[in-house]
């Protein structure tokens, strides 16, 4: 569809920046190959050529850079793109996940609460803030910040209850609010929708190593890594998965996936 707009416009510079989000979403979840990351990169540049002005263009730039796994210059996009845009979302949430990956968690943490202060409505970054919480030993802030989450993903499910993303992180959620029963059900609700996904396989095994449940969770995670390499990258820090991170089947996952 965004391709199909730049035909109808060459120069809408927004579809542009669609384009390249896509990429690296394809990237993050389908299809970790340096021509996708290429491909975001090369329609984010255009975005910025048409409209050197335009935040979201930033943003998506910001995040081809991320992947390819240098920070310094995605955090001038992303800086770039907030000084444009003060109540972009996608900015301070994509900012934010790019210092988790780096372990620089005091500034993750203020971009998530950043996130979800100008899109109270999101689920997303409740969720992260809490994962971010719990990595820096914070308890009260952490289990604060899942109760949040819940109360924005419990309501947005009653408008959209197939949104798998929306009930893995809430099973993730639950679990750490000691809902262990709710939080299953809501992981294999999550399965069922799509049992193939990257994204949906790599967080339900969160939610089974939270819950002890050690083959599944390696199970899962052996196969979202089929296709999502990119998840090596966040494997690697995620508190969510430290019941299994000892595992010989884990160790072996990850050196796969670095030679891959």
């Amino acid at each position: 569809m965004f391709s199909r707009a730049i035909e109808l416009d060459p120069n809408y510079a927004r579809a542009y920046a669609g384009v390249a989000n896509c990429y690296s979403y394809l990237y993050m979840y389908w299809d970790a190959t340096e021509e996708n990351l290429k491909a975001a990169e090369e329609a984010s540049r255009k975005a910025l050529q048409i409209d050197p002005e335009l935040a979201e263009a930033y943003v998506a730039r910001g995040l081809a850079i991320a992947l390819g796994k240098r920070y310094d210059e995605a955090q001038m996009e992303f800086e770039k793109a907030i000084r444009l845009d003060s109540k972009l979302f996608d900015a301070y949430y994509f900012y934010a996940r790019a210092c988790f990956q780096q372990g620089r968690l005091e500034l993750a943490g203020h971009m998530f609460e950043q996130a979800a202060q100008v899109n109270p409505d999101d689920y997303q970054a409740p969720c992260m803030l809490a994962m971010v919480y719990k990595s820096q030993g914070r308890t009260a802030e952490t289990e604060a910040a899942h109760r949040r989450a819940i109360r924005v993903i419990e309501k947005h499910l009653q408008l959209h209850p197939d949104d798998a993303r929306a009930l893995y992180l809430g099973a993730a959620s639950l679990c750490q609010l000691a809902e262990k029963a709710r939080s299953l059900e809501w992981a294999r609700m999550a399965l069922a929708i799509d049992p193939d996904d990257a994204g949906i396989l790599y967080n339900v095994a969160c939610v089974y190593s939270l819950q002890g449940q050690i083959e599944p969770s390696i199970e899962c995670l052996e196969k979202a890594m089929i296709h999502g390499f990119w998840y090596k990258q966040w494997a690697e820090r995620d508190p969510d998965l430290n019941a299994i991170r000892n595992h010989p089947r884990f160790a072996a996952l990850m050196a796969r996936s670095a030679s891959s």
